[in-house]
């Protein structure tokens, strides 16, 4: 062990639903490497993600605040980033790799961003030093499905800002994206580094190697997240190899729940999926590993959420955060170190759809307000989520105290974080980044010859 601030390795799983790890719970999917981060560290039953979707989710981790804050609810009518908007995070957003960086941190992205594909709005103008990915989501580019062609211009991965390659074999991505972090490891083993590697599985399509759809008892889908396993051992195995692992924070988590429909996913024993306010859409898996300070085996189920993660790495690394902003995550390194006794920071949170508040949760109590799913509306639904956190029973009337609490915290919410069905304005809302000319890093070219031609699968 040295005094030196310790490194960090975020690793970001894509619609990685709650229970698809051994570790929570899957039967269907074999996960010993991510398994292992449990063993070794940490392991978080109600840790959240501000939004059940991609874009709003990504920018509240990266910000430490709520999507309407920051600007990221829509995107004209929109609920993620498509290829050529004009949004994106705003250049002056306070981003935890700008916060490390500041610091004294090498930073280094890999994988999916999903913030803004202009060249305004991506990762190397957000604090990283280096970015090797895609600009957002895997199924963006061209597909074929049930015979039909989807998507309009072919699928970008850039170096830096630069694309150096459109339609690359996605089954080979995952590989190529852990070379690149194994040589990002070797090469700053001598200095504080922060690695986002952020994956593109198990997102639709999922095309793998046949290495691991051949081992799969879950099909395609286990196999990607078989992939992400395989993926994590070997940067675990390297950590270990270069002597970087007590001094090493590895944080394993998720952008959402899975999208499951059949199609192997799963966010058991939670109710819902992605895209929906239920615990299924935006409950996820954490794991944290920091040898000497996070005790092994441990579990905590004080509500934590991605927004912690800029307050709780800015403190690890002694970095000061801009004082000219709210933020809506917190420092939660003490209940890292003490998971037995340290109590959660947030007492209460919000779900948002969009920018319209959908729900609360304060203490064990959950109180639905709106869905946006079929039928849309306004409701009162409570759920006790220590009881009952598959959300089948709803107690609204057999507890009407809580629920008046709860309606109370709801008006609270929606004075300070806005709502756009009552028309709430919010408050220190800052925001989203916009370009006047924006266009898609790539364009369809017939006569360009493609690797892939088209990617066969669903879109996500």
């Amino acid at each position: 062990m040295t005094d030196r601030v310790p490194n960090i390795l975020l690793i970001n799983c894509d619609d990685l639903g709650y229970g698809d790890l051994g570790c929570y719970g899957s039967h269907q999917n074999t996960t010993p490497a991510i398994d292992r981060l449990a063993a070794e560290g940490l392991r978080l039953t109600d840790f959240y993600v501000a939004s059940p979707v991609c874009s709003p989710s990504r920018a509240a981790l990266m910000t430490g605040s709520l999507p309407p804050r920051v600007g990221f609810g829509e995107f004209d009518g929109e609920a993620v980033l498509f290829p050529g908007m004009r949004f994106g995070l705003a250049p002056g957003e306070e981003t935890i790799a700008s916060v490390l960086r500041g610091a004294g941190y090498a930073t280094a992205m890999i994988g999916k961003w999903h913030c803004g594909d202009q060249r305004e709005f991506l990762p190397t103008r957000h604090g990283f030093d280096t970015f090797f990915g895609l600009p957002y989501s895997n199924d963006m580019g061209l597909m074929s499905h049930a015979g039909q062609r989807t998507g309009t211009v072919p699928l970008p991965l850039l170096a830096g800002d630069d694309v150096v390659e459109l339609q690359p074999a996605m089954a080979a991505l995952t590989e190529r994206y852990t070379a690149a972090a194994v040589r990002l490891l070797q090469e700053h083993r001598d200095r504080p580094f922060f690695l986002y590697l952020a994956h593109l599985h198990p997102h639709l399509p999922h095309i793998t190697p046949e290495r691991f759809q051949h081992g799969s008892q879950n099909g395609v889908y286990g196999a990607a997240v078989e992939y992400i396993d395989w993926s994590t051992d070997v940067l675990l195995r390297e950590l270990d190899r270069l002597g970087l692992a007590e001094s090493t924070i590895v944080v394993f988590t998720s952008d959402n729940g899975s999208r499951v429909a059949g199609e192997g996913g799963s966010n058991a024993p939670l109710r819902g999926t992605k895209r929906t306010n239920f615990e299924g859409g935006v409950r996820v898996p954490c794991l944290v590993r920091w040898p000497g300070h996070v005790p092994a085996g441990s579990t905590s189920a004080a509500v934590t959420s991605a927004m912690d993660l800029l307050p709780t790495l800015a403190g690890v690394a002694g970095a000061e955060l801009a004082a000219d902003r709210v933020r809506d995550g917190h420092d939660v390194r003490d209940l890292w170190q003490d998971p037995q006794h340290a109590r959660s920071p947030h007492r209460v949170l919000p779900y948002y759809w969009r920018n319209e508040l959908e729900a609360v949760r304060k203490g064990r109590w959950k109180l639905h307000v709106r869905r946006h799913e079929p039928p849309v509306g306004d409701v009162t639904e409570l759920y006790d989520l220590v009881d009952d956190p598959g959300e089948t029973t709803d107690l609204a009337g057999t507890h009407p105290e809580v629920v008046r609490d709860l309606m109370a915290e709801v008006q609270q919410v929606r004075l300070r974080c806005g709502d756009a069905h009552t028309g709430a304005p919010g408050q220190d809302m800052r925001p989203v980044g916009i370009v006047d000319d924006p266009r898609p890093l790539a364009v369809h070219d017939p006569a360009h010859p493609y690797l892939v031609a088209l990617y066969d699968g669903p879109a996500g």
